[in-house]
Parts: structure tokens; sequence; C-alpha cells
């Protein structure tokens, strides 16, 4: 359900279809949802809390996809299950993976819909960008996710499958291989004859398929940076986000989990409070001017409101540091004087703070230009001298459209006055 805040859009998105088949993911429910859920199809209440434990097992630690797999469990009891549920991965419709080893995969949802998620692995970490809509309800002008329409919120199940079918692919569960995944063939007639047969990505000789421990997995940070605004479907994010934490469940700190808002502000402070985790911000300008174009969220909640926000964001310190995402636009929003700008506004409100520079990533139908690097060098040294960490963000997966800002669910060529229509629409639900 979304939570709007007093002055922010009703959004109403698309419901989720149930499957065919009548059944239940299994994936998504909390321990004491899986438990009610056990004890409703006719499992005895002194079973059930023994039941969903070892349910939840099979789940989240060996992860299994099929319930026929729970070997601990009677045969009797596998089959009522099977009646009832299932285990529950979203559909991959396409994988790709980029030259630098960056992978994305188009996943389609029970309904039919779609939404992408990106893995990005680096030497000491791979870290997963999760979507949290299909589509979206902002329209972040160098996005190219803003230019679709919200069709609807992804479940707790639909955001939490996206973890576990990472994971399938990484073969990240005890006994498992990972899963070699292919570029699909060219589909514009391109000449890929010199592409060589892609091979899972496995840092030196590490395979967690043979000896698994929660320290030696690939997957060892995830980030709500992926499809839609995660405070815009703030309950779905919440339930999935305390799956993915729990020491029973797939285990990750929540120091190794952020969330990316463009900054909706009522939602904040709840956000930190009731999920706890790291928090990054869609910020990409430091004069209302601007961010009213690039991020049109700030016409109704300003820079000033949104930064004090950050400053009273609960768990915040020198130690878990907000991160100020920053886009960089030629002759935008990259002069000497936003960098100087952006320096007196995070010492103006005091705000534990690090800046990640992103450099424009192109994708079809933008009007914007990325920043040169000298650029880009110059405004990351204004910053640094003033105290602040300012790293450039290496683009990742551009070959593949899976960089920062190039994710949307389908390749759908849309002209420009049918995007400045669909921003226009967005819009007027503000007002």
């Amino acid at each position: 359900m979304q939570i709007p805040g007093p002055n922010d859009p009703t959004v109403v998105p698309r419901k989720n279809m149930a499957r065919a088949d009548g059944k239940r993911s299994l994936i998504g429910l909390s321990k004491v949802q899986l438990r009610a859920a056990l004890i409703e199809i006719g499992v005895p209440e002194k079973q059930a809390g023994m039941r969903s434990g070892q349910v939840w097992h099979w789940l989240y630690h060996r992860g299994v996809t099929q319930i026929a797999a729970m070997a601990n469990i009677s045969k009797d009891m596998r089959e009522l299950l099977d009646q009832h549920f299932v285990v529950g991965r979203p559909e991959v419709v396409t994988a790709q993976v980029s030259s630098d080893g960056t992978r994305k995969w188009l996943l389609r949802f029970d309904d039919g819909e779609e939404a992408e998620c990106v893995f990005i692995p680096d030497a000491w970490r791979g870290t997963l960008c999760v979507s949290s809509q299909v589509g979206c309800t902002l329209n972040c002008r160098f996005c190219f996710t803003g230019t679709m329409k919200l069709v609807r919120n992804l479940t707790a199940a639909e955001i939490v499958g996206q973890v576990m079918l990472a994971r399938d692919a990484l073969g990240e569960w005890p006994g498992a291989a990972p899963v070699a995944i292919t570029r699909p063939a060219a589909s514009d007639g391109a000449d890929d004859e010199d592409e060589e047969e892609d091979s899972p990505w496995v840092p030196g000789a590490h395979n967690p398929g043979s000896n698994y421990t929660s320290e030696g997995r690939m997957l060892t940070n995830i980030v709500m940076m992926g499809m839609g605004e995660p405070l815009y479907n703030f309950e779905n994010v919440r339930d999935a986000l305390a799956i993915v934490m729990d020491g029973e469940g797939l285990g990750l700190s929540k120091r190794r989990i952020t969330l990316s808002t463009s900054g909706v502000v009522p939602m904040m402070a709840r956000a930190g409070a009731e999920i706890g985790v790291n928090l990054a911000v869609s910020l990409h300008a430091v004069t209302k001017e601007i961010r009213d174009e690039i991020v049109p969220i700030n016409k109704k909640y300003g820079i000033e409101e949104l930064l004090t926000a950050c400053s009273e964001y609960p768990g915040a310190n020198n130690a878990r540091r907000i991160t100020f995402e920053y886009v960089m636009l030629a002759g935008k929003n990259d002069s000497d004087h936003d960098a100087h700008e952006l320096v007196r506004l995070i010492r103006k409100y005091r705000l534990p703070a690090k800046v990640n520079l992103i450099p424009f990533n192109p994708w079809p139908g933008s009007i914007y230009e990325c920043s040169s690097d000298a650029r880009i060098r110059a405004f990351s040294d204004i910053i640094f001298e003033a105290g602040i960490s300012a790293p450039v963000r290496r683009p990742r997966g551009r070959d593949i459209m899976a960089a920062c800002g190039q994710l949307k669910s389908a390749s759908e060529k849309i002209s420009r006055a049918e995007l400045d229509k669909r921003a226009a629409e967005k819009e007027e639900n503000w007002v």
C-alpha cells in the first residue's frame, strides 16, 4: 500500500492479478504470516511453528525452488503445501552480461508486468540494484525509468524474489553451482560475431556453492535504486528488506543495504525508524530552478525541506553517512559555483555526508549530455578540498543499458512530445 504525504500524488496503481492456479507465493511472507498461512490450510497449530521454521530454512538458507525439494518435510505435508503454495521466483525474460561483468535481468511477474534488476560485481563486493515499482510515479528528466507511467507497486514477494533470483544465478546456495547466463541473440541485426561466450562471474577461485558462508557471498550489498521510488511503496519495501536482513532469512546486514529516494520527505523519518538502512538522496542540483527541472518532486519538497529531513534521519552519523547522488549534466549543474554551493549546503545543515558524482548515462530521447571528464574532476576536487568525500562513480553496464538512470522494462520508442506529455500528466497529480 502506498503511503502518500499530505501533498503527494494519490497514485492508484493497478492491483496484482492472482495466479491462474490460485496458489500463493511463500517468498515474501514474514515468519508470522507464514505460520498463519500454514494454519489456514489445515496444519495443526501445535505443528505450525515447527513446520514454518522448516519451510523458512529451505527457502532462505537452501534456496529451493520447488516444495518437493524440502527433504525433511513429510511427503503428505509437502503435497499439502504444493496444493496451496509455490516457492515463487520471477520469470527471466532476458539476461544480459556487460563487457565489464555487470548483469541485467528483465523479469516478468505473475500478472505479466515486467521490471529490471542489475548485479554489479567489484573486486571486494557485489551489489544488486533492486526495483520497487513497475514504472515510476516520478519524472526525473535525466532518468529513463521516469519516462514510464507507473503501472503498479511490486509486492514484498516480488522484491525479495529479485534477490533470490540473483543468488540463484550466482550459485549462492549450499551445494549449488553458478548458473551460466549468456547474452540473448541480437534482435536488431547487429553483428555479434566477435562476442565471446559469457561465463558466470566468480572472483578469484571462490565458489560459494562448494564452500558456503554468509561472509563469502558474492552478493554482498543491496541498493534500492532500481525502477521506481521506494518510499512510494513503503510497506512492501519495508517487509521485503526485513526478510533480507533477518539473520535466519537472507542475513544481509542493514549496513550493506541502501535505500535511495528522490525526496519523499514525509516518509524519510519513518524509513529510518522502521527500516534503518543507509539513506541515499537523489539531489542532482543545488538551486530551486535546476532541481525543479530535473527532479520535479522538488516543486513539492524543496531543497531546504529535504536537507532538514536528512539532518533528522535516524541513525545518520559519521560512520553511517547520507549519500547524495549527483548526476553530472553538461552546462546544467556542473559549474564550480554549483560545487561550492553543494559544500555550503552540507555544512549549513551539518550533514554527515558523502557525494556520489554520477556521469550522465545517455538513453534514447534524452535531452542532456554528460559533463566532460575534466569538468567532473574539477567539481570533485572542490568538494574533496572542503573535506567531503566526492568519488566519481564509474559507469557500469552502459553497453546493455544497465547503468544508473537507464533501467526501463521495455524497449519502447517514445517521441519527445510524448515524453513531455507524460511528464506533465504526472505533475498535474501533484498540484
